[in-house]
Formats: structure tokens, C-alpha cells, sequence
């Protein structure tokens, strides 16, 4: 036995769960992402999913994913850099830039990979960089990448990125890097304030939209918008995986600080390029977008329903803004049970356990769609009552 599988050869913490009945990743789902979808061969409601504008499975998006195959084929066989580049991506990032409202934009084949290359890339030696607490993970590892200087400040608490801004040299580069909405807890961060600290102490701001694109602000453009300070905000990252319904992610900012991540951004130039598909879904899905307010209308209708009937039914759902409402269960293995017994009862909820969030606040994540109904939300609010009643988690 070699030394990374002697290494490896106990690790069992997932077969614990497997051999309790309860084990909640890697479910099999037979068909298109929906409010229902099959799994076992039986329907289930959909609450687990990031398509907040339910386009996944809209005929349009598959249309047009369909021409991009028949004209361009299935990849492009390089990094935009060398040989990847079709006149679909560019068209995509100048319709990206217009829509932020920002100079220009780039398109990368992963969200991960936005931020992981771009933090790395603008901040170096002799800098900072300052995340939230509960930035995402692509967040964290993009700052572990860079070689500034590395600091983070309690969960939007604004008193203490304060006192870090203090500690910092006025004329070094400072980079506050922050979601727009915090994927977990479905919280928005406090921009208002982190701009008033970017001009008290000389700082730049980086917001990922990942989930505020298609949900706040203006059709969609995000928690930027939605606070009236995209101008402020010096760098804005976006993904394709949740409302633009296919796979990707762009940075957009003013055309000096893209021209410089477009010529050295590893994450970017050697990676190869989005396939031809998935930038078409993606652009279909932004026109679908800007032209369908009422999808955006619905999918609040029906979020503030479920945030009232959850907080009828005494559920514990924190600060939650968005259709992203956490039920909280602060316990590991009853997360995973009430997942496992909400699956059976035909609702799809995701656990959320550490590293995603402390050991006490442990929780099931309830997120909405477009698409969904009130019914629907009704079904799911009645079934997790029941569930959680019995398990003694709301009284």
C-alpha cells in the first residue's frame, strides 16, 4: 500500500452516514432540472436547486445550445488565449458588460475559476485582501492563491472590517472582496456601508453576484444594482450554473483592469474555453432575462410566501432577504436525517454541515424558483413541518 492510500485508508466518515440510512450527496436525478424531478422513478419537489429563474429546462435555451453545437461543434480544443475564442464568447461578454453595467467583461469556464484566477491575479505582495467570514469557497481559495497579505472580518459586521482598515497603510492596495448574497444563509452583504469604508480608507471592492444575478436589482443585474452602487464597486463576478441556466462565469470592471486579467489570469488563459453550447444557453438565458420581468416578479411572489409560512410555522430562518431560506437544525446528524426523511416524502432540500457553516448552525437549505408555485411552496412548507415537529427542531 502506497503512502497517499495508507494515508486515506480510514477515512469513513461518509460510509457512517451510508450505513445509517441517511447519507444526502450525490442523489440521482433522471431528467431536466424542474420544480419536480425524478429521482427513483418517482416525482419529487425540486427545493434544492440555484436555477432561481427556473430556465434550465426552457426550450428556447435548449434551441439555442442546439445551433452553437450544429455550427461550432462540441468544444473548441484550447484556452481563449491560443485558439478558443469564437465570436459567440465575445459577443457574450460585451452583452455581460452592458447588462452590469461595467467597461467590459470576461468570460471564464467555471465560476470557481473567476475567482479563484482574478483575486489571485490583482492583488500581490505588499497587499490586502479582506473577505467576509462567510465568503464562498472559491472566495477563500482565490485569497490562498494570491500572495497578499490575508485578513477577514466577522460575518457582516462592519465595526470590526473596520477596525482591520484601521491597522492598514492608506496608500497599499486594498481589496474587499464580499458576496452579494451569502449562498448558505441567504443574507445580503451590507454594501451601503463597505463603500462608505472603501472611500474612508482608500479601498477597492469586489462583489460576486453568483446569487443576486437574476434575482435583485433591475432585470436581475444584481445586489450592485439593487443598492443603486454598481459605479462603486470596482469588480463584479457573475456565474452561469444558477439563472443563466448553463455553466460559466465572467468578471466584469473598467477595460484597464480587464485588459490586464485578460493577458495574465492563469485560471483564464490555461483553461480551455467555454464550450459553444453552454455560452449560447448562457446568452439566450440573459435575453430571456432582460425581456421577462415577470419572472423575476414571480419568483419574489412566491419567496416572501414561503418566508411568511416558514415563520408561521415558528421555523428558525435567520436574516434571510432572498429565496435562499436556511432552516436551521444546529445539529450534524439531524440535518442529515431531516433531509433523508423530507427526500422520502417527495421534498428535495440540501444539507448544509461544516466546513459550509459552524458545527451550531448546521441547516437545511430551502431555496425558490421562478417557476415554482404557491402550491407547490405550500406542499413543501407542510411536509418540513410535519418533519420537523416530530423531530422536535420547531416546537
Amino acid at each position: 500500500m502506497g503512502q497517499l492510500q495508507e494515508r486515506y485508508k480510514n477515512y469513513r466518515e461518509p460510509q457512517k452516514f451510508m450505513e445509517a440510512g441517511v447519507y444526502p450527496f450525490f442523489r440521482e436525478i433522471s431528467g431536466k432540472q424542474g420544480t419536480e424531478v425524478v429521482m427513483e422513478g418517482h416525482n419529487v419537489l425540486m427545493f434544492g436547486s440555484n436555477a432561481y429563474t427556473g430556465l434550465t429546462g426552457d426550450q428556447r435555451i435548449i434551441d439555442a445550445a442546439k445551433a452553437a453545437l450544429d455550427k461550432y461543434g462540441t468544444g473548441c480544443a484550447g484556452s481563449r488565449f491560443l485558439n478558443g475564442t469564437l465570436d459567440l464568447h465575445v459577443q457574450l461578454e460585451k452583452e455581460l458588460a452592458e447588462f452590469i453595467g461595467k467597461d467590459d467583461a470576461l468570460g471564464f469556464s467555471t465560476g470557481f475559476s473567476v475567482n479563484a484566477g482574478v483575486i489571485a491575479m490583482v492583488v500581490g505582495r505588499n497587499d490586502y485582501v479582506i473577505c467576509d467570514d462567510r465568503d464562498h469557497a472559491s472566495i477563500v481559495d482565490g485569497r490562498r492563491l494570491s500572495f497578499a497579505k490575508q485578513l477577514h472580518y466577522k460575518h457582516n459586521d462592519m465595526e470590526d472590517l473596520e477596525n482591520i482598515l484601521k491597522t492598514l497603510p492608506q496608500e497599499a492596495v486594498k481589496l474587499i472582496v464580499v458576496d452579494g448574497v451569502f449562498s448558505m444563509e441567504g443574507d445580503l452583504c451590507k454594501l451601503p456601508q463597505i463603500i462608505e469604508l472603501k472611500h474612508k480608507y482608500n479601498c477597492s471592492v469586489m462583489v460576486d453576484e453568483a446569487h443576486g444575478l437574476g434575482v435583485f436589482g433591475r432585470q436581475g443585474r444584481g445586489v450592485c444594482d439593487h443598492f443603486g452602487l454598481t459605479d462603486e464597486v470596482d469588480l463584479i463576478m457573475g456565474t452561469f450554473s444558477k439563472s443563466l441556466a448553463s455553466i460559466g462565469g465572467f468578471i466584469a470592471g473598467d477595460a484597464d483592469t480587464i485588459n490586464f486579467l485578460r493577458h495574465t489570469c492563469r485560471t483564464y488563459i490555461f483553461s480551455a474555453s467555454n464550450t459553444p453550447a453552454a455560452t449560447a444557453a448562457a446568452m439566450e438565458a440573459l435575453h430571456i432575462l432582460k425581456a421577462e420581468p415577470e419572472r423575476i416578479e414571480h419568483l419574489w411572489s412566491v419567496t416572501n410566501y414561503a418566508l411568511r409560512r416558514f415563520r408561521e410555522e415558528g421555523f428558525e430562518i435567520g436574516d434571510t432577504e432572498s429565496p435562499i431560506i436556511p432552516l436551521y437544525v444546529h445539529d450534524v446528524d439531524k440535518t442529515f436525517l431531516v433531509t433523508k426523511l423530507a427526500s422520502d416524502a417527495g421534498v428535495f432540500i440540501n444539507p448544509v454541515i461544516p466546513p459550509a457553516c459552524a458545527p451550531q448552525d448546521t441547516l437545511v437549505r430551502f431555496a425558490l424558483m421562478a417557476t415554482h408555485t404557491e402550491e407547490q411552496v405550500e406542499r413543501g412548507v407542510q411536509i418540513l413541518t410535519k418533519i420537523f415537529k416530530e423531530q422536535n427542531i420547531v416546537k
